[in-house]
Parts: C-alpha cells; sequence; structure tokens
C-alpha cells in the first residue's frame, strides 16, 4: 500500500474502529505499519453509539462506553509499546473520520468494520466515501468479532458502593497474573437518574480506576443506567467480554441480591457470571443499591 510522511518524518496512522477495535486482525494491523515505518504514532477515533436497552437513553453513558473502548485499546497499544492517542468521535462515522483528518492530518487511514454481512459501516460506502473526500491511502480490514479471538482477556466488573474495595482490588490483581493479557472494564450504575446520581458514580468509578492502575492493571470504565440489570446488558452489548463480575455488599444488605441480580444477568449472559461480596473502602460509603 501507497504511504506518506509527515514532515517530521513521523507517520501519523489515523484508524477508525468502534466495535471492532479491540480485533485481532486490526491489531495485527497496526503492529505491522509500526514495523513497516521507522517512526509511527497511532491516532485511534471511535464513533460513540447508543444503548439498546433502558427507557431513557443516557448521552453521556453512550459516550462513556465509546471512551472505555477507545481507553482499553489505547492501554494495549502502550503495553506493546506502540504509541498511540485518541479520541471519540462524532456518530456518523464519516464525519468523524473527516473531522479526524481536518484536525491531525494523517498520512494513512485503516477503517476497522465488521463483515459485510452485519456492516452498517459498508452499507454506507464509508470506506470508498472516505477515500475519495481525503484522497489518503485507506486501508480496510474486516474484523469478524463472533468468530476471532480477542489478543486480551476482557472482564466486565460491576460494583458502585464496593467499587474500590481491597476485596475486589485483589480478586482482580490475582486474575490479572494467572496468564495472558488482561483488561477489565468497570461499570459502575448510578444510584438514580436525578440530582447528583451521576456525579456521585463518577467519583465512585474515578476511585476504582485509580486502584486498579496503582496495581498496574489495564482498565477503564463506564458509568451505568441506574438499574444494575440494564447497566450490565448495555455493557454487553458495547463489549464482548470473557466473564462477568458482580462485586455486591453481605446478603443482607445488598439491594442487588435482593432483586436476584446475579441470577438475571446468568441467564442473559453468554460467559460466566461470578459474585465477590465486599465492603465498601470508605466507612462512611453512601448506600445506593449495591
Amino acid at each position: 500500500m501507497p504511504c506518506r510522511r509527515g514532515s517530521d518524518g513521523v507517520t501519523e496512522l489515523l484508524v477508525i474502529a468502534n466495535e471492532t477495535i479491540g480485533g485481532r486482525r486490526l491489531l495485527e494491523t497496526i503492529r505491522q505499519r509500526a514495523k513497516i515505518h521507522e517512526s509511527v504514532t497511532v491516532r485511534l477515533v471511535v464513533p460513540q453509539n447508543r444503548p439498546r436497552h433502558g427507557s431513557v437513553i443516557y448521552v453521556e453513558a453512550a459516550r462513556d462506553a465509546a471512551q472505555a473502548r477507545l481507553d482499553l485499546a489505547l492501554a494495549f497499544l502502550l503495553a506493546e509499546g506502540i504509541e498511540a492517542t485518541g479520541e471519540v468521535g462524532d456518530a456518523d462515522p464519516f464525519s468523524a473520520t473527516i473531522d479526524a483528518i481536518d484536525d491531525h492530518r494523517p498520512d494513512e487511514i485503516i477503517i476497522s468494520t465488521l463483515p459485510s454481512t452485519t456492516s452498517g459501516w459498508l452499507r454506507r460506502d464509508l470506506v470508498e466515501r472516505v477515500a475519495e473526500a481525503s484522497g489518503l491511502p485507506v486501508q480496510h480490514v474486516v474484523t469478524d468479532i463472533e468468530v476471532e479471538d480477542q489478543p486480551y482477556d476482557i472482564t466486565l466488573v460491576l460494583a458502585n458502593q464496593t467499587a474500590d474495595s481491597e476485596t475486589l482490588i485483589e480478586n482482580l490483581k490475582t486474575r490479572a497474573v494467572s496468564g495472558g493479557s488482561h483488561l477489565f472494564l468497570i461499570v459502575v450504575p448510578q444510584s438514580s437518574g436525578e440530582g447528583n446520581a451521576a456525579s456521585e458514580a463518577r467519583a465512585a468509578l474515578t476511585a476504582s480506576l485509580a486502584s486498579l492502575h496503582s496495581a498496574d492493571l489495564l482498565a477503564a470504565g463506564m458509568i451505568g443506567d441506574p438499574d444494575p440489570f440494564t447497566a450490565t446488558m448495555n455493557a454487553l452489548q458495547f463489549f464482548r467480554v470473557d466473564r462477568v463480575i458482580i462485586s455486591t455488599l453481605p446478603e443482607t444488605r445488598s439491594g442487588w441480591l435482593r432483586a436476584d441480580l446475579i441470577e438475571r444477568v446468568s441467564r442473559y449472559a453468554v460467559c460466566p457470571v461470578e459474585h465477590v461480596v465486599s465492603e465498601p473502602k470508605s466507612a462512611n460509603a453512601k448506600p445506593i443499591g449495591a
């Protein structure tokens, strides 16, 4: 494939992907391009999408999902020694790509899609439209996430009060050293749809991610729907995970257990669902349902 190089001698590679951003074929393609050029930077752009579950669509949660997908991919690339940055783009993939081209002036573009039978991007001729509008080399990578192995293991963790508990963090640390590459996606449901619920959930998420990062774990996260079951279903729509861990308070104090959350998620998830009982890190933590 023909290529160009920036005036500073660094080749900037623009990668557009959403559901396929963690696919093995895409990551292998990025590795190959990085090896070809003496100096390369990767710019990932993830167009945001919308959840299918729940009666209320949370715009912030949809953006969170795209940001979490981006953060996980960046963490993996940086761990492999590939210099990478990224951003969440417009919901329209063509607009997201053109905006990124205008802002960053890349030398090459990679567009990663699902197979033609399931790709809305291909039905809208995204690859051809971007090549024609940009005049840049465009490489199309097809990733079938339903059959392709991921180069890493993803654990979805659902928690709120116990999101940064020592018991949960130790559980995840143990899993991370069990072999292979591990990424952790933390989902913190809001306590309600009103008031400071979103900011409280985001504070719990920030504390959890800080604990994980201090333990050198690769992790990203998002706040979720106030209904923990809906929050889990939305996350399972956005991400293909290897297991779900649900962290709750002990049975006598857990609203999630009284609502049979573990059993309900287990009926719908196509991966193992595990339950971790733990206590909030802060003795003054505000009860919000877990």
